[in-house]
């Protein structure tokens, strides 16, 4: 018989189809999986309980799910603070080129060690840096995520498009296009576990229209569909990745994606910040989901995504801390207030989105887009028991009655415990498996040689 965790007294947000909520409730955790859940106090006479929760002054979520990373970028924080997004790339390609596997592995630790204490139960990171000779990297962040205890997508990245042949990375950063496929393919055969409640998957992830070639976006596309795996890259971030397109191949991206085999259930883009109509029909038309980073696109100054029209149109969207050298908090719990707050800055103004809204992108919006709303993104029974409990009685949110406001537009609230397949990796605020004072210094002397490096 499994073992049982419940929490009680707590309000829970179940995030499922109707929006359930309970302003103070119970929900039984049975092995891995939510047995079950619903209004007032525990049943009686559970057996195998070996914990009981008393949640009062709590909201109890679904974990939050980040769809868009590069953990890499934890070691260049708060570098190119008043660039655009071509100009930022440009200044930090060199640098990022050097990275080696101590590297990655510490930005990694660092990455996931700031979202799991978040409240992020599921996170993923999209890795396309892969110089001649730096190890194994993709082998070194799968580490840092085990180790964490999240549940963890890693998109395979590649780029193959360096600088003489117009694109933005140095030539010595970028790998060949039958490297890429192959070290991709020994990525997911390696990795990926396609089985239900799994911690680690894989997805093909070529970097961008500007960074890689046509061949590899349409080889990469077959090779993910022959392996099974999603397909992962940025789309229509902005005017300037419009004007490359047309230039380049005489179409804007989503017409140059879709010639490429690259709409799909099985898709996912980061940013779409630069869609219109047309582009919003043709995602919701082949259920190509979306990766909202509001943070990120606002630092780069490029744009407001058209998330109300897409949510409209029946478009998946998540949301995404981006990496941490264009959103240096490196959290998604504020991204839930982010997102809601730069969209009623556009057209759709204080309709843009709700809180309940801006919740669900982060939860159940987040795992549609990694193709995984069987398996979490809400309190259902029969679901994974990845659950965050969010302390709302303190100074800072005490006074708001509805706790969903509170976790949404309030400050950042604490956490008291996360659980991911019903095993806790965070207690109060502080991660359980991880020692978070080792991750700070690996953190700032990998930076400081990494500076070094790009130096030299």
């Amino acid at each position: 018989m499994a073992q049982r965790i419940v929490v009680e007294n707590c309000s829970i947000a179940t995030v499922d189809a109707d929006d359930t909520e309970y302003a103070s409730g119970h929900l039984v955790v049975a092995g891995d999986r939510i047995e079950s859940l619903g209004a007032g106090p525990a049943p009686e006479g559970l057996r195998d309980v070996v914990r009981r929760i008393d949640a009062s002054g709590h909201l109890l979520t679904p974990g939050l799910v980040n769809t868009h990373h590069h953990f890499y970028q934890w070691l260049t924080r708060g570098l190119a603070t008043d660039h655009n997004l071509f100009d930022w790339l440009v200044a930090l390609y060199p640098t990022w080129a050097r990275i080696d596997e101590p590297m990655a592995y510490a930005a990694a630790q660092g990455s996931l060690a700031v979202m799991a204490r978040g409240g992020v139960t599921t996170a993923m990171d999209h890795h396309y840096v892969f110089p001649r000779g730096s190890g194994d990297l993709s082998g070194a962040i799968v580490r840092a995520a085990r180790e964490t205890g999240v549940r963890f997508t890693l998109a395979r990245g590649s780029m193959d498009r360096g600088e003489k042949d117009g694109g933005l990375p140095p030539d010595f950063a970028v790998e060949t296009l039958d490297g890429a496929l192959a070290a991709t393919e020994e990525t997911v055969r390696e990795h990926h576990d396609a089985s239900f409640g799994a911690l680690t998957q894989v997805a093909v992830a070529p970097c961008s229209p500007f960074s890689v070639t046509t061949e590899l976006l349409t080889q990469g596309a077959e090779l993910a569909r022959r392996l099974g795996v999603r397909l992962h890259t940025h789309g229509s971030e902005t005017v300037e990745e419009e004007k490359f397109c047309h230039q380049l191949f005489g179409m804007g991206p989503t017409d140059y994606f879709e010639s490429t085999g690259w709409l799909g259930e099985d898709v996912w883009m980061a940013h779409c910040v630069h869609m219109n109509d047309s582009d919003i029909a043709a995602f919701a038309r082949t259920g190509t989901g979306v990766a909202h980073c509001p943070s990120s696109n606002a630092r780069l100054a490029a744009g407001i995504a058209r998330v109300p029209d897409m949510l409209a149109a029946g478009v998946p969207v998540g949301l995404g801390v981006d990496g941490t050298a264009s959103n240096e908090s490196g959290e998604l719990h504020t991204e839930l207030r982010n997102a809601l707050l730069v969209n009623r800055l556009g057209p759709h103004r204080e309709a843009a989105l709700t809180t309940r809204q801006a919740l669900r992108l982060g939860t159940h919006g987040g795992a549609r887009v990694l193709g995984r709303a069987h398996e979490i993104g809400s309190l259902e029974p029969g679901k994974l028991a990845d659950l965050v409990l969010w302390k709302l009685d303190t100074v800072a949110h005490a006074s708001i009655a509805d706790p969903v406001a509170a976790l949404v537009l309030g400050a950042p609230a604490p956490v008291t415990a996360s659980f991911v397949n019903g095993r806790q990796i965070v207690e109060d605020g502080h991660l359980l498996h991880v020692d978070e004072d080792a991750v700070a210094r690996a953190t700032r002397e990998e930076a400081r040689r990494l500076a070094r490096i790009a130096a030299g």
